[in-house]
């Protein structure tokens, strides 16, 4: 699972995830992609599921890339745990997703079966997202 090697602090906070992505929301490298339409918060372990159902479904042909990664660590308390004593440990690695964000991207694969990949791989977010292709406009949302 994707995870920083090192941080220089070992927990953060939560913060804020509003506006709208004004990096990462063009296709760069493939020719179909996956953008968000809503904004959420992406685990280390949905992006595997879902990397791991495109490449299945296009039977290793092509490429795909990961235009995410979990950098932020969220902590949380063991169960039954009274409250105080401080802040939990790392639980998971996650990502705040904006609208517009590209999150995976695909090239190399005939336009219809990298739709069904794409499709598989949206049904492993946790937030709405559509399939955008390089022939179409790039529009920012």
């Amino acid at each position: 699972m994707l995870m920083p090697k090192r941080t220089k602090w070992r927990k953060q906070m939560k913060g804020r995830n509003r506006g709208k992505a004004f990096n990462g929301h063009k296709i760069e490298f493939g020719d179909i992609a996956i953008k968000a339409v809503e904004a959420g918060r992406i685990d280390s372990r949905q992006i595997e599921a879902a990397r791991i159902t495109m490449t299945r479904k296009i039977n290793r042909m092509g490429k795909t890339w990961i235009r995410v990664f979990p950098d932020k660590p969220l902590t949380a308390k063991p169960l039954e745990t009274r409250m105080g004593k401080g802040k939990g440990p790392v639980d998971r690695w996650v990502m705040n997703i904006k609208p517009g964000r590209i999150i995976f991207e695909m090239a190399g694969v005939d336009e219809a079966l990298s739709r069904e990949a794409l499709t598989l791989a949206i049904h492993k977010m946790p937030f709405k997202c559509k399939i955008v292709a390089l022939k179409d406009t790039n529009e920012l949302y």
